[in-house]
């Protein structure tokens, strides 16, 4: 059993709680739906899904396991053999929990709890299956740039010679001192091949 909440048990001591939530359990396996207070459908939910959930594994251990909760042999029977095989292919939220108005007599909040049949499960995609082909994209670009490695080398050259040179924004004076050196070797190689041709 799941751990309970702080505060007032429902009925007078957790073991009065344990069997109202067991009659409750057995009474929404039975049916499918049925009407009880907010408070209690709210702690009946984790009950009756970790239920479910051994009834699922289907093996005779979590039969004897959910025997000792629900001791209703014809109850545990229609849950293994009819509700499990429908919950197969979604991994939670088995029931769902809808307030209706005010109980008449003492104004208490009402909720139905039913279990979720015959409704689709909406597809996720698990994160590993997500990885793996994220994996295996990294691994065929990494494949495609071996392939064309020995193109590379001659394809920076190309970029290199095809970028125009590049201007410094204002208020960088490295850069520009950096441009006025460079603009002085210029100047001096080219001063020789004028003394050359004179």
């Amino acid at each position: 059993m799941p751990t309970p909440t702080k505060g007032h048990r429902l009925g007078g001591s957790p073991a009065h709680e344990r069997h109202i939530l067991a009659n409750l359990a057995t009474a929404l396996f039975q049916h499918g739906r049925i009407t009880t207070t907010e408070a209690k459908a709210k702690r009946l939910r984790p009950v009756a899904e970790r239920l479910i959930t051994f009834a699922k594994r289907g093996d005779l251990h979590a039969r004897r396991h959910v025997l000792t909760v629900v001791t209703d042999k014809g109850v545990v029977h229609t849950l293994f053999t009819e509700i499990a095989p429908e919950f197969s292919e979604r991994s939670g939220g088995y029931t769902r929990i809808t307030k209706i108005g005010p109980r008449k007599g003492d104004n208490a909040a009402m909720a139905v709890i039913e279990l979720v049949r015959g409704e689709p499960v909406a597809a996720k995609p698990r994160r590993r299956a997500r990885r793996t082909d994220a994996t295996a994209a990294t691994t065929g670009t990494a494949a495609a740039a071996t392939a064309t490695a020995p193109a590379e080398p001659q394809a920076e050259a190309e970029a290199d010679e095809a970028l125009p040179p590049e201007v410094p924004e204002e208020g960088e004076p490295e850069e520009v001192d950096d441009l006025a050196d460079v603009a002085e070797s210029d100047e001096d190689d080219a001063e020789p091949e004028a003394d050359k041709d004179a």
